[in-house]
């Protein structure tokens, strides 16, 4: 958060960013659309955001907050390892199917507004890496029986899965969840 805009300001911001996705698509926000949304001048939305590209970016780290809290109380609630990866996995999913942003995101692939996409996608280095991240601190308290090079590949790894049943859900979350659990079951036995 940029210096003297207080905290409800930037959330008022993405927040009106998000509604003017889900209502008309990514390539229809613009700073003065959403300075007038919230009641505030165009220049303090560039003081406490940035440009568009930053604006993007800071949409896509909101959600995968939201989304990591949710990783992260799997894992704080449940004792045993597989389990809290299936309730880890089954939330993301869940929360991932009412998702209006997120649907915004996917569903613009089928038509030109997909600018949004490669925060998800392709240029989710950072993403994956903070995911991975705060993942590995939450299993430190598991004995899996994985160094930390292994347990960063496997967490990775489980990320870039769900990630893309995010994208492209084939089944519902239950299904999906017991189905990664048995592949992690399996590598991890």
């Amino acid at each position: 958060m940029s210096a003297g805009v207080p905290e409800s300001t930037r959330q008022r911001i993405l927040d009106a960013a998000v509604e003017m996705t889900t209502e008309t698509g990514w390539a229809s926000v613009t700073m003065s659309r959403i300075a007038e949304r919230c009641g505030i001048s165009r220049q303090t939305v560039y003081n406490d955001i940035g440009a568009k590209p930053a604006l993007a970016k800071s949409l896509i780290l909101r959600e995968l907050e939201q989304f990591l809290a949710v990783v992260s109380a799997a894992f704080d609630e449940e004792d045993d390892f597989m389990l809290a990866i299936r309730q880890a996995t089954y939330g993301v999913l869940d929360r991932a199917q009412d998702n209006k942003l997120l649907h915004a995101v996917v569903s613009a692939t089928h038509g030109a507004d997909t600018e949004l996409l490669p925060y998800l996608t392709s240029h989710s280095e950072g993403l994956l890496g903070y995911a991975t991240e705060i993942i590995h601190e939450h299993i430190k308290r598991f004995d899996h029986g994985l160094s930390d090079h292994q347990a960063d590949v496997a967490i990775e790894t489980i990320v870039r899965v769900v990630l893309s049943h995010v994208m492209q859900p084939t089944k519902s979350p239950d299904e999906t969840a017991d189905d990664i659990l048995w592949l992690v079951s399996r590598v991890l036995a």
